[in-house]
């Protein structure tokens, strides 16, 4: 049995990862932006799971939520869910948020990346970008580029720790639309696969998902040079590095 802590849990994607793992036998933490959106995950909490609340686009908040988390302890693994598809949450939602609970939450030795097959069309360009989210300076494409590059340089700095990306398809959530046409569950498999499994390949690391096989995503995120420019970026932003992980 495996303590899991899902972003983004009050929906889509999330929601439907912690009921799986509630069902396997796992604990899970779930996470919901407000006290207001508390009610769409009650029927979780019922079932025995935990939850931590905090905006994910607010700094102050993202370490509230990693001061939470702590606090319950014994974290086995974090699917980094959440995601904003548009606007100028998408770098603190999509990147900074993801980053900041990497380096900031205690214990967990598998991290699992929500990245989207949208990355590939990502701009590598660092300069410009607003991390606080004042203003939209980055696509949603970026964003997904820059989290699949994070993922990568976690398992290439930190071999004591997990650490994957994964491409849950284009799914009926919210964010992708009823008509979207991959499997919604599907969707979530291969997150909670990497997070409980001891599957010899679950337990492998830098890989990038989709639907538990591993695919070979845009260059510069296996690029040490752009990773590395990426963390000197966040923890500039930030003023926390991904040091304690060691």
């Amino acid at each position: 049995m495996a303590r899991v802590f899902i972003t983004g849990s009050t929906d889509g994607l999330g929601r439907a990862a912690a009921a799986s793992l509630l069902q396997d036998g796992h604990e899970v933490i779930v996470h919901a932006r407000s006290s207001h959106r508390l009610p769409a995950v009650q029927h979780l909490l019922d079932r025995g799971a935990l939850c931590v609340v905090g905006d994910l686009a607010v700094d102050q908040e993202v370490r509230g939520i990693a001061d939470q988390v702590n606090g319950i302890g014994g974290v086995d693994a974090v699917i980094h869910n959440a995601g904003v598809l548009n606007g100028p949450a998408l770098l603190p939602v999509n990147v900074v948020a993801p980053y900041l609970l990497t380096a900031l939450i205690s214990g967990p030795r598998r991290l699992i990346y929500l990245s989207s097959g949208m990355h590939r069309g990502g701009d590598t360009g660092l300069d410009g970008l607003d991390w606080s989210g004042r203003t939209t300076t980055a696509s949603y494409s970026t964003t997904k580029l820059q989290v699949t590059a994070l993922s990568a340089a976690v398992a290439r700095l930190f071999p004591n720790v997990t650490s994957n990306a994964v491409d849950p398809g284009w799914v009926p959530t919210r964010m992708g639309g009823r008509s979207a046409p991959d499997s919604l569950e599907l969707g979530h498999r291969t997150q909670e696969w990497l997070a409980t499994s001891d599957d010899p390949a679950a337990l492998a690391s830098g890989g990038y998902w989709y639907h538990q096989r591993r695919q070979t995503p845009h260059p510069a995120t296996q690029d040490p040079q752009f990773q590395d420019a990426l963390l000197d970026r966040l923890a500039e932003h930030t003023g926390v590095t991904l040091d304690a992980l060691t």
